[in-house]
């Protein structure tokens, strides 16, 4: 059972329609939006929440509740539970990678390996497309010279320069990696260099990507920018003589880019998961300086976006950007925007073992949160980060069930150690051949150890077993609520990107019929959540 799209963002009007529907479904759920998972048993999260719903959904299986965000409801689920979540689908943005067959010119092409050394398949499927995407829209533009903005060690900068021709600048905030993707283009030039010797080919010139170091909008600094010249290092390449910042947009391109030995005169700009504000940047950029020509940005890191209160009709946070979200009043904090970034494919493709694992994670960090409450509550108004301890954990859970088979006659049945280490759920299918008195020693043995290990990050003293033996039989007989809690939460995620991304492109589309944007999933979802470009062209000059 699903449910069509109704809305597009072709236009202004039908982009605002859209928001307006989002803002209109979400009101009712803020308590979703401004939760903190850490808290549910402190603040008895789940109280929040239809009770009917969360009834229904503890008996649920973990690949059902793992489905949820995808928008995926059984036939025996209350009607408003299935309404909610197939309303929150319908007005979520696809996220299925486009049919690149529709783009007239546009060939993806596989990457050579010395092109792709250092990237794992995530990032060279991101390269292998974006770098296609890139020169087809340079093309359509007439530009041959590409600004790759938080470009990192190089990699799209690299395969347009080399496999495109395209004169490359790569601006980064960091110094080493603009050494890095120096290096490694002199070594992929020799490469390419020595190649044509012994095959006797014809030599062409090969142009490695030029790299500025400088972290774009920071801080109010346009006056040490403007003092701050670009100089040529060792290499030949250029950076700013001052790990300087830019506060306005319009400087990116008109201070800095002219002053670069490229004779091109217009440009684009490009960035893969450029982070935070800086995709904004990207896109405000374009809408102010006359010679860039076109954008492609797929941002990231919503959570790292700021956003200043409403009624600031200048301010140049990064959400929201547009004037018609301003003025509808739309806020997010930066739960919300976190909640943005989670993606309903990779909760999908999770699997029952790892989708149960991550809940049992998330309700050991929740009892913890309500030790740290009872007993050392000042360590709360400091916001503590524990980091994570998921991966530990796993570790020696594995080992341990291993050491346990082995002892007791071998490993399941498919061969792998068998997950055994959690807090009850209801739903879990996983059976064990030890008994549940001994599960139940194993998954409170685990949880202080947890305890324990979050305490020390904390520089904190341990506490006597019965502090941690409290804790656990409170929480315990709530911990079956985390995952149909979580899953309903997580479902709210492809909205609140939905959101944040029509909240952009109504920014450019608020500049009239002087460019044009679109919205294009063109990354796998599964191998790369971040999937959405926003690609525009201004078509009168």
């Amino acid at each position: 059972m699903s449910e069509e799209c109704k809305y597009s963002c072709n236009t202004a009007t039908e982009t605002l329609e859209w928001i307006h529907a989002i803002v209109k479904l979400i009101a009712p759920y803020r308590y979703f939006l401004d939760a903190h998972v850490v808290n549910f048993f402190k603040d008895r999260l789940w109280e929040a929440v239809d009770e009917e719903w969360m009834d229904c959904l503890r008996k649920e299986p973990v690949e059902n509740l793992l489905r949820i965000p995808s928008g995926v409801v059984r036939d025996h689920w209350p009607d408003s539970l299935k309404k909610f979540i197939l309303t929150l689908r319908s007005l979520s943005l696809s996220r299925e990678q486009a049919d690149f067959q529709e783009l007239s010119g546009m060939h993806i092409t596989s990457i050579s390996n010395v092109l792709a050394q250092g990237m794992n398949h995530k990032k060279k499927h991101e390269v292998e497309v974006l770098s296609a995407l890139v020169s087809l829209v340079s093309d359509q533009v007439g530009v041959r010279t590409v600004v790759d903005v938080g470009a990192g060690q190089g990699y799209l900068a690299q395969v347009l320069a080399f496999d495109y021709q395209l004169s490359v600048i790569a601006i980064d905030a960091c110094a080493h990696h603009g050494k890095i993707t120096d290096a490694r283009a002199e070594r992929i030039k020799k490469h390419y260099v020595s190649k044509m010797h012994k095959n006797c080919t014809k030599h062409r010139e090969f142009r490695v990507p030029k790299t500025v170091t400088c972290r774009v909008l920071s801080s109010d600094t346009l006056k040490a920018l403007s003092n701050s010249p670009v100089e040529n290092d060792l290499t030949g390449n250029q950076h700013l003589s001052q790990n300087c910042s830019v506060s306005q947009p319009s400087r990116l391109a008109e201070d800095i880019l002219p002053s670069l030995s490229y004779s091109d005169s217009t440009l684009v700009i490009a960035g893969l998961h450029a982070c935070g504000d800086l995709s904004v940047t990207m896109l405000r950029t374009f809408l102010e300086c006359d010679k860039a020509k076109a954008v492609i940005s797929i941002g990231c890191c919503y959570n790292l976006l700021s956003e200043e209160a409403t009624g600031i009709a200048d301010s140049s946070c990064g959400f929201p950007v547009s004037q018609g979200v301003k003025f509808a009043g739309v806020m997010l904090d930066k739960s919300a925007r976190d909640l943005a970034c989670q993606s309903a494919d990779r909760w999908r493709g999770l699997g029952e073992h790892a989708g149960l694992h991550n809940f049992e994670l998330h309700a050991f960090r929740a009892a913890f949160q309500m030790v740290l409450f009872r007993h050392y509550p000042n360590i709360l108004l400091e916001s503590p980060t524990i980091g994570r301890q998921g991966k530990a954990l796993r570790r020696q859970q594995n080992q341990r069930i291993l050491e346990s088979n082995l002892h007791h006659g071998g490993p399941s049945e498919s061969g792998e150690p068998q997950e055994g280490v959690a807090f009850h759920h209801e739903y879990s299918s996983i059976q064990n051949s030890r008994s549940s008195e001994s599960r139940a020693v194993d998954r409170y043995s685990l949880f202080v150890k947890f305890c324990e290990s979050g305490l020390d990050r904390l520089h904190l003293p341990h506490l006597e077993d019965t502090a941690y033996s409290a804790v656990w039989r409170e929480s315990e007989s709530y911990a079956e609520l985390i995952g149909p809690y979580w899953s309903l939460r997580a479902a709210l995620g492809p909205v609140l990107e939905t959101l944040i991304l029509l909240d952009r492109l109504l920014l450019l589309q608020e500049h009239g019929n002087d460019l044009e944007a679109i919205l294009l999933p063109i990354f796998n979802p599964v191998l790369s959540p971040r999937n959405m470009a926003i690609i525009a062209k201004k078509i009168r000059n």
